[in-house]
C-alpha cells in the first residue's frame, strides 16, 4: 500500500505518528510510499576528520615558549589510530602560540626595515592584549543509526510496514491478486483427461515413487491405462530417469492426497498449489523491492494473468516446480539484505558513537534467511540440476549486496572485509546447505537397492571413484549418466525452439492437440462447439504484450544498471541470468520454449521496475506523474484483456477452429 504523508512510522526512527486505521485502501501508485532509486554503490565519502589550525605549529617569536601540551617544533599533530580509521572521532585542534598568526604566515618575513619611531603593525605592543586561542574546529557528528538505516535501506522501504494500515493492506492486495491466480488455475483443472506432453513422465514417476519408494516401470503403452485408473502395469524394475526426485515426490504426494491416481486434478494439483503461492510471492517480493504496494500488487497481476505461468501451473511438469523453489530463495535472499542492513546500521552506529575502531565493520551475526535461501536452492537442484546457476547468482549478488552495504558506512577496505567477513560465511552457509539438502532429496533412491543403478558399485568392483562408499560410488556414476544424457540430447523436435527466442515467445510448444475433436465435421462438430470445425489445444505462451514489453524492459534495465548502478536493476536481472542466458551454451541441444517459466517471475519484475521508472519517484508532484499513471494504467488494462482472449487456448477449451487460428498471431506459433 503506498504511504501517504501521514504514514510515519512508529519505531525510534518516527518523527511523527500516523494515525492508526484498519481501512484497507486501494493501492495508488501516485501515492509517495517510493522513493527514488537509490545506487547500491554509493559515492559517499566519509567525513574527512576536521585537521587542527596550523596556527598552533608556527614557530613562537624569540623568547616565547609553546603553550603548555602544544607540541614541539614545526610539525602538525599526528592523527591517532582510532582517527584514522574512525572519519567520525572528535579531534582537539591545538591552541595558536602567543604572538603567531591567526591566519599561520610567517610574519618575521614580511617585516620591511623600519624607520625611525615606525612601529611593526605586526608586533604586539605592550598595551596590546593577547590574541585569543583559535576556536576547535567542530568535528563532524558520527551519523546516527537512523541515519545509517535511511542509507542503508531508503525511506520508502524504512515506512513500508511502520503503520498497522500500511501491513495489513500490504497482505490484503497481495492475497486479492493470489485468489485471482488460484481461480485461473484451478477452474477446471482435471482437463483435459489425458496425460499432456512430458506428464506422461512424470506423473507416472510421481505414482511410482508413493507406490514403490523409486521409479520403476511401466511396460509398454501404459497411458491408456493409466489414465482409467488402472496401475496394474506398474512393475518392480528400475525406470532409467535422468531428473532428480523433489518434483516428482511432490507430483506423487498431490494424487495421494486426492485419494487415487486416476484424477487429473490430482495430477496437477502440486503445480497448480504452487503456482498459486508463487503470485502471493512475487507480489510480496516486489512489494520490499519497490518499497511500494502498488508496485507489489502490479506484479502479482501480471504473474497471475502470464500465460506461461497458467500453462505451467496447470500442467504436471517440474519446471514450475523449480520456479516456485527459486523464486522463493529470491524472496529470502531479499530479507536477508534488509536484516544484514539493520544489523550493520546498529552496531555501526554504536562503534561510532564510542569512538572505536570501525575496521573492516562488524560482524552481522548469524543469518537465518540466507540459510533459508540455501535449503531452497537445494530443493529447486532436487527438481532440475539448472537451480545450480540460480546458487551462483544469488550468493554472488548476495554478497555484492553486502560489499556495498559496508561501503555505504564508511568502511574503508568495504571489499576486502565482504570477501572475507561475509563471502567466505556466504558460501559455506549456502553451498553447505544447498548440498546437503540435495543429498538428503534423493533418500529414497538410498533406501531401495531396486533403484537404478542403486548396486552399480557392487557388480563394477575396482570401477568409479574407487575411495568412495559403494553407495556414493554408485550415486556419482548415476550422476554422470545423467550428465551425459543431458549434454547430448539432440534428438530434432518439432517444437524445439533456440534461447535467443524465449524472451519473446517465438517458438512456444504446443502441449496438447485433439485431433479427434479437430477431424470432427457437420452436425458432431456443431455439437462440439458450435461451428462446422472444432479445436482443442494448450499452447505453452506467454501473454505476448506482456512479454514483448518486457523484453524492451530489460534492456532499459540493463543500461540503468550500468549507467546508474541502481541496484534495483541488478536484482530484477540477476533470474534472467540465472536462468536464461546459461541456456546459450546448450542451444546444440533439444530444449524448449517453457523452459523460459524458471525465469518468468524476473521478466515481470524487470517490467515492473521499468514501469516504475516511467512513473516516477514520489517526490516528484503528483500533476507531474498524472499522465504516467494513466498510460501505466491503460497498458495493464491491455495486458489484462489479452490474457483473457487468450485464457481458452492456455485452459484447454473447446472453441471453433477459427477461433484458434486468429490467436496464431505468429506461423511460428503454429
Amino acid at each position: 500500500m503506498p504511504q501517504t504523508d501521514d504514514d510515519a512510522p512508529d519505531d525510534a526512527s518516527s518523527t511523527e505518528r500516523a494515525r492508526p486505521s484498519s481501512d484497507v485502501a486501494a493501492p495508488d501508485l501516485a501515492a509517495p510510499d517510493r522513493a527514488a532509486p537509490d545506487l547500491e554503490a554509493p559515492d559517499r565519502a566519509a567525513p574527512d576528520r576536521a585537521a587542527p589550525d596550523r596556527a598552533a605549529s608556527e614557530a613562537a617569536p624569540a623568547g616565547q615558549d609553546h603553550q603548555a601540551g602544544a607540541p614541539a617544533g614545526d610539525e602538525e599533530p599526528e592523527r591517532s589510530d582510532v582517527a584514522a580509521a574512525n572519519p567520525w572521532a572528535p579531534v582537539s585542534a591545538g591552541p595558536l602560540s602567543r604572538g603567531a598568526h591567526p591566519e599561520g604566515d610567517d610574519t618575521s618575513a614580511r617585516v620591511a626595515v623600519l624607520e625611525p619611531g615606525e612601529r611593526d603593525p605586526h608586533a604586539l605592543g605592550p598595551d596590546d592584549p593577547a590574541p585569543l586561542a583559535a576556536e576547535p574546529s567542530v568535528p563532524a557528528a558520527p551519523p546516527t543509526r537512523e541515519e545509517l538505516l535511511d542509507r542503508l535501506l531508503g525511506r520508502a522501504t524504512l515506512v513500508l510496514d511502520a503503520t498497522r494500515r500500511g501491513r495489513l493492506t500490504g497482505w490484503a492486495w497481495a492475497l486479492a491478486v493470489t485468489v485471482l491466480a488460484g481461480v485461473l488455475r484451478f477452474w477446471d483443472l482435471g482437463k483435459p483427461h489425458s496425460l499432456v506432453f512430458d506428464e506422461t513422465y512424470y506423473v507416472k514417476d510421481g505414482w511410482s515413487l508413493v507406490e514403490r519408494g523409486y521409479e520403476a516401470d511401466w511396460g509398454e503403452d501404459p497411458n491408456p491405462a493409466f489414465e482409467a485408473g488402472d496401475d496394474s502395469s506398474l512393475g518392480t524394475g528400475a525406470e532409467y530417469v535422468v531428473h532428480p526426485q523433489v518434483g516428482k515426490w511432490l507430483i506423487g504426494l498431490g494424487m495421494r492426497l486426492t485419494g487415487s491416481m486416476e484424477s487429473a486434478f490430482g495430477w496437477r494439483l502440486a503445480t497448480a498449489l504452487l503456482g498459486t503461492l508463487s503470485v502471493l510471492l512475487i507480489a510480496r517480493i516486489a512489494r520490499r523491492l519497490f518499497g511500494s504496494t502498488a508496485w507489489g500488487t502490479v506484479a502479482g497481476l501480471l504473474l497471475a494473468v502470464d500465460g506461461m505461468a497458467i500453462v505451467m501451473s496447470r500442467t504436471a511438469l517440474l519446471d514450475p516446480i523449480l520456479m516456485f523453489f527459486v523464486l522463493a530463495a529470491f524472496g529470502a535472499l531479499l530479507l536477508d539484505r534488509e536484516q544484514a542492513r539493520r544489523r550493520l546500521a546498529e552496531r555501526t552506529a554504536d562503534l561510532l558513537a564510542q569512538g572505536a575502531d570501525l575496521g573492516w565493520g562488524p560482524h552481522l551475526g548469524f543469518r537465518w534467511w540466507r540459510l533459508a535461501s540455501g535449503v531452497l536452492l537445494g530443493l529447486g537442484m532436487g527438481t532440475k540440476w539448472s537451480a545450480m546457476y540460480f546458487l551462483a547468482v544469488f550468493g554472488l549478488l548476495s554478497v555484492l549486496w553486502d560489499a556495498t552495504a559496508r561501503r555505504a558506512v564508511g568502511v574503508r577496505g568495504w571489499a576486502g572485509a565482504a570477501v572475507v567477513k561475509d563471502g567466505l560465511v556466504a558460501a559455506v552457509v549456502m553451498v553447505g546447505s544447498a548440498v546437503a539438502v540435495y543429498l538428503a532429496s534423493w533418500w529414497s533412491w538410498f533406501a531401495h537397492a531396486q533403484a537404478w543403478g542403486r548396486t552399480w558399485a557392487a557388480d563394477h568392483p575396482g570401477a568409479g571413484v574407487t575411495w568412495l562408499p559403494d553407495s556414493l560410488r554408485s550415486f556419482v556414476e548415476y550422476h554422470r549418466q545423467m550428465w551425459e544424457f543431458h549434454n547430448g540430447l539432440e534428438t530434432p523436435h518439432t517444437y524445439a525452439a533456440h534461447p535467443l527466442g524465449w524472451i519473446v515467445q517465438w517458438r512456444p510448444t504446443s502441449f496438447y492437440w485433439d485431433s479427434e475433436l479437430s477431424a470432427l465435421n457437420g452436425g458432431d462438430a456443431q455439437a462440439a462447439c458450435g461451428a462446422d470445425h472444432c479445436a482443442q489445444a494448450i499452447l505453452a505462451i506467454g501473454n505476448p504484450v506482456l512479454w514483448w514489453s518486457g523484453a524492451a524492459a530489460v534492456l532499459v534495465a540493463v543500461f540503468w544498471l550500468i549507467r546508474y548502478r541502481d541496484w534495483r536493476a541488478g536484482a530484477v536481472l540477476s533470474g534472467l541470468l540465472a536462468g536464461w542466458v546459461p541456456w546459450f551454451a546448450y542451444a546444440h541441444r533439444t530444449i524448449f520454449d517453457f523452459y523460459s517459466i524458471a525465469f518468468t517471475p524476473w521478466v515481470v519484475l524487470t517490467l515492473v521496475y521499468v514501469l516504475t521508472l516511467i512513473v516516477g519517484p514520489a517526490t516528484l508532484p503528483r500533476e507531474a506523474r498524472r499522465g504516467a499513471i494513466i498510460g501505466v494504467g491503460v497498458f495493464l488494462g491491455v495486458v489484462v484483456a489479452v490474457s483473457v482472449y487468450f485464457y481458452p487456448l492456455w485452459a484447454g477449451w473447446t472453441v471453433p477452429y477459427d477461433f484458434w487460428h486468429q490467436h496464431m498471431w505468429l506461423q511460428t506459433w503454429i
